[in-house]
């Protein structure tokens, strides 16, 4: 199986914020779809396991190892989610200190999620907008 190498929180962000930075730029970079390898810098950013992702995004490393391979392009679908998880790292990143704590907190139990784990949410666009609504009340400051 191919290496994922690592990468820095910042170094991830920094090359795929312009692509989430407001919703059309998202749309229309969702509809062009990424490299596969963005799928790859996610799994490193994220810190997720490989089984995480998988049950994440629908779709096995190895298949998007083997797309790496043959250069080719994830669908809008895939894309977007991908896209919309980055915004998502980069916001809970800032919030809880790094991407790895960040992961932890989506693993424990959100009151505001209904006592939910934020990671079994993420697997769908509206999950994504659940979880950063969250952030913003954590953000702010009303955790109730």
């Amino acid at each position: 199986m191919g290496q994922v190498t690592r990468v820095s929180d910042f170094e991830i962000v920094y090359n795929y914020k312009p692509f989430y930075a407001d919703d059309i730029s998202l749309l229309n970079r969702s509809k062009k779809g990424l490299n596969a390898k963005a799928a790859l810098d996610f799994l490193s950013l994220s810190g997720f396991t490989q089984d995480e992702f998988q049950e994440t995004f629908k779709t096995t490393v190895k298949t998007i190892q083997n797309h790496v391979t043959r250069e080719l392009t994830l669908d809008a679908a895939l894309s977007e989610k991908l896209l919309k998880s980055f915004a998502l790292f980069d916001k809970g990143s800032e919030i809880f200190g790094s991407a790895k704590s960040f992961h932890q907190w989506l693993n424990t139990p959100a009151y505001g999620l209904g006592n939910q784990l934020p990671f079994d949410l993420m697997d769908t666009i509206t999950g994504i907008q659940l979880i950063e609504e969250e952030l913003i009340r954590i953000e702010f400051g009303d955790l109730a």
